[in-house]
């Protein structure tokens, strides 16, 4: 059911978050698509029994609506029956709609029934109105009969909400609660709605009575009604205004409310195509990139107008509601075929603070299922797609016609060299920002082909915070989305490219090629959880001084490029707090921590109860959702899904992957890698110690987590981790896994000797982080072997990709991220900004003896031969003749935002 949040219309100066209604309550944040098939139809809400004494409403009311109830089927908001209490705490009620009209007071009528409220269609005490009724509407419909000739301009008030306030005045007992009600026939699509109610669809046009009552007729099935919290109107009295402002106040307060709760069901007011590419044309930064344009070209100002034309027609987005519409019927069964369902978590937390700010939304990139999903997500819950910030690879015959249609935007691989096209593209944006349109990019820039976050590439939200310093007139809300899936359609190429193959081109063929495969196939469930949104305003404050004035296009302020990176980062971090654990990456977590990747059944079992502890017992955010299933369901999936092989044996069955398999699963495994940083780091301490001390566990920690930091984007400081450490350690002693002795020093810690169950499960826990931390001390090992200032920072990345390769080809069969060289490039720049290392006047890297004082801890976590090989592979640049050639499987990523 759509949880559309309402602004509260009595502080119309205050933030969005204060004009939301009311939370929801616990566990009403997760609901699934109410689509049939597709997913399990959550429990409609109880709705409030009717109370008695409630009056009727008149006969012509009950035989009117007898009439249409077969047309109609209400969603209604909020949508748990104990949040309407509050508008019916003895005070008379008094409704408030958009506009006049026969059907909505039916509608209204209906919908308080239902909910348990007070009929609007009964005088409320002492008839304040003097209209026999409970409701005011601030305009009303005066099209034609067809809809199709504007009317008379509409009132700018209401008359019966200035006798409501009057008799307020003249009655001090009289105490009414003003209830605003929103109501959306036909927003959300369902299967059994057809092709031709696209046409009848809510939008922001006032239609007149015939257009309707087919609306009703075609659509009235997925009729949204949303209730605002109250407004005690005897407070804005008490205002002491006079009577003309005071209604002026309130009905201006109202349509604002209106508005914006429009904005988020329906979507912007949308100018056509047209309209906003000549806007762009107009600007003064375009018209003077056409002047130099001409100027470099030798050519008429017309002919470098018609280039940046036809540059700004190959970005815009072609937005078309019945094109959506259209989409979302077809993609529904596409859907029901070829996923298990879609859970939504934390949507309504968004909802809330969504009205009144320009949303930008930031998911992760893993899949071109991404931004289908996200759209169509959003659209089913009653909220407008955005527009989306594509590549232009994908700006394919027919499908980018469609795509464009569906909200996308195209933007060319580089800007760079074509000043003119880098113009009109930033002015595109701009346009977008200024004019309240949602906006949904991909800061990672292309799709991860390993499952962790990528580094963020920053030009997009450059652009976006440019965009707003210039023209500050609308708050910018950017809404991290977490997407995890249990298979992806890509996992075949993307193991293709970690293997050395290049990237292929996307064409229409290809396209077309591989539907019957992907509708063939079973992808499992996928999550999409809404994370923390982060207001542009607060990162602004916290690391700018931006005094509110607008920024000129031209200037760039000292502080503007650190805040973005603040602002990316900041993005990527909560992205990471909405991750959710779902049974892939359980098994793959507990799978690839064994040499042959296979474990007992009761081993994986319990390696699997023990991460679903950690998870429960040391939280990693509120957001963070986890599979609700137990070990043993958990197993069973992972054999239904295919990922799992079953070799029976009479001392216990075994449990495996298969190598291809082992190496897709990696991807599942570093979706959730950051979940278990703090237990896998104690528990990598202890892979080659028995004993040690809770103190020297914590500085090593404390000395390691800005890597892990930078890498993972951790939420918390060198503190918070520490804290975090010692909450892990109390689960781990609980566990068994290990003992608490002595209290000198923060106690001694040890774990078990030999190789008992709890250190094997120990070790299964340590695994992914250890290949870290074996990154880590080969950058470290590369950098002392060939010395201070001798190598640059891209050739000891090079140097570290292949010594990295070199010792998975010799010693383990390693994930292909192992020597991903940009893992590299984040360590060494993170060593630069501790000033562990440092650049030299010629532009090498300089060191002193404190990175031996870093190797050295490193030797009290990793094993004597391990290091000993670290150190035999690391290559000599002395030694490495001609180029350094390129590594097979280095990460492929797009350009910045270009969802490749």
């Amino acid at each position: 059911m759509p949880e559309t949040p309402a602004s509260d219309p009595s502080q119309p100066d205050a933030s969005a978050a204060a004009e939301a209604s009311a939370p929801a309550q616990p566990g009403a944040d997760s609901p699934q698509l109410p689509l049939p098939a597709f997913l399990s139809q959550p429990p409609e809400p109880a709705a409030a029994a009717p109370r008695t004494g409630k009056a009727r409403p008149p006969l012509w009311a009950r035989v009117l609506g007898k009439l249409i109830d077969p047309w109609l089927k209400l969603d209604i908001e909020p949508n748990e029956a104990d949040q309407f209490q509050r508008f019916d705490d003895g005070r008379p009620v008094c409704y408030v709609l958009e506009d006049y009209g026969l059907s909505n007071a039916l509608i209204l009528e209906r919908a308080c029934r239902e909910a348990g409220l007070p009929s609007p269609l009964q005088p409320m005490a002492g008839d304040p109105l003097g209209r026999r009724r409970a409701y005011v509407a601030l305009s009303r419909r005066h099209a034609n009969a067809l809809g199709l000739l504007p009317g008379p301009e509409h009132k700018t008030h209401s008359g019966s909400l200035a006798r409501l306030l009057e008799a307020h005045r003249r009655d001090p007992a009289l105490d009414v609660q003003l209830v605003p009600v929103s109501i959306f026939v036909g927003q959300a699509p369902n299967r059994s709605s057809g092709w031709f109610s696209v046409l009848f669809s809510e939008n922001w046009t006032l239609v007149g009575r015939f257009r309707r009552l087919l609306a009703l007729l075609l659509n009235g099935r997925d009729t949204l009604v949303q209730f605002a919290p109250p407004v005690a109107l005897r407070g804005i009295v008490g205002e002491d205004l006079p009577p003309e402002r005071t209604v002026r106040k309130l009905s201006r307060v109202l349509r604002t409310h209106f508005r914006r709760v429009r904005e988020v069901v329906v979507g912007p007011d949308l100018s056509t195509r047209r309209m906003l590419v000549d806007k762009v044309l107009a600007a003064d930064s375009v018209r003077e990139a056409i002047a130099d344009q001409a100027r470099r070209d030798k050519s008429k100002p017309e002919a470098a107008w018609q280039k940046a034309h036809a540059m700004a027609y190959e970005i815009a987005a072609d937005y078309s509601h019945p094109m959506v519409r259209s989409l979302s019927f077809m993609l529904t069964p596409v859907w029901n075929r070829i996923y298990r369902g879609v859970l939504v978590h934390h949507l309504d937390k968004f909802k809330q603070a969504a009205p009144g700010y320009e949303v930008v939304y930031v998911p992760t990139h893993r899949s071109h299922m991404d931004y289908l999903l996200l759209s169509y997500l959003l659209y089913t819950h009653g909220v407008v797609p955005p527009h989306i910030f594509a590549g232009i690879n994908l700006n394919l015959p027919v499908v980018g016609t469609i795509l464009r249609k569906g909200g996308a935007f195209f933007a060319r691989r580089s800007f760079k060299g074509n000043a003119l096209y880098s113009a009109v593209f930033r002015e595109y944006m701009a346009q977008l920002v200024a004019g309240g349109y949602s906006i949904e990019y991909f800061i990672e820039g292309g799709r991860s082909r390993t499952g962790r976050l990528l580094q963020p590439k920053v030009g997009s939200l450059a652009m976006t915070v440019r965009a707003y310093l210039r023209q500050p007139s609308r708050p910018v809300l950017f809404q991290p989305v977490y997407i995890g899936y249990e298979k992806l359609m890509e996992g075949r190429s993307y193991l293709d490219e970690l293997s050395g193959k290049p990237k292929e081109k996307e064409s229409i063929w290809q396209l077309l090629m591989g539907i019957p495969k992907v509708l063939r196939s079973n992808f499992g469930q996928v999550v999409v959880n809404f994370g923390e949104p982060i207001k542009l305003g607060d990162v602004l404050d916290a690391h700018a001084g931006w005094d509110g004035k607008p920024v000129p296009e031209d200037e760039k302020p000292a502080w503007l490029s650190e805040t973005i990176d603040a602002l990316a980062q900041n993005i990527q971090v909560n992205v990471n707090r909405a991750a959710d654990v779902n049974p892939i990456n359980l098994l793959a977590l507990a799978l690839l921590s064994t040499p042959q990747h296979a474990m007992g059944e009761a081993d994986l079992l319990a390696q699997i109860a023990l991460s679903q502890t950690l998870l429960r017992e040391v939280p990693y955010s509120d957001y963070v959702t986890v599979t609700p299933h137990t070990p043993a369901q958990i197993v069973a999936h992972g054999e239904e899904i295919g990922t799992l092989l079953r070799t029976a044996h009479p001392l216990g069955d075994v449990l495996s992957v298969g190598d291809e398999n082992a190496v897709l699963l990696s991807y599942f495994r570093n979706n959730v890698l950051h979940l278990f940083t703090a237990s896998s780091w104690i528990a990598v301490c202890f892979l080659n110690n028995r004993r040690m001390s809770r103190a020297q566990l914590q500085r090593l920690g404390r000395s390691l987590y800005p890597f892990l930091q930078a890498e993972l984007f951790l939420p918390w400081d060198e503190d918070g981790f520490a804290a975090r450490i010692d909450r892990t350690i109390e689960v781990l002693v609980r566990e068994g896994l290990l003992q608490q002795v002595g209290e000198d020093d923060g106690g001694i810690l040890q774990r078990n000797a030999g190789q008992t169950d709890e250190v094997f499960r120990l070790r299964a826990l340590g695994h992914s982080l250890q290949q870290a931390f074996e990154r880590y001390y080969i950058a470290i090992s590369v950098l002392v072997k060939n010395g201070s200032g001798t190598l640059s920072a891209g050739e000891l990345e090079s140097l570290c990709q292949l010594a990295a390769q070199r010792l998975s080809l010799l010693y383990a069969n390693t994930a292909p991220e192992f020597f991903d060289k940009s893992l590299f490039r984040g360590f060494i720049q993170k060593l630069r900004e501790l000033k562990l290392v440092w650049a030299d006047g010629n532009g090498k890297l300089a060191f002193d003896e404190r990175l031996n004082g870093w190797a050295k801890d490193a030797r009290v976590v990793l094993g004597r031969e391990l290091r000993h090989t670290i150190e035999k592979v690391s290559p000599d640049s002395t030694r490495t003749t001609g180029e350094i050639p390129a590594i097979a499987g280095e990460t492929a990523t797009g350009k910045d935002g270009t969802g490749s």
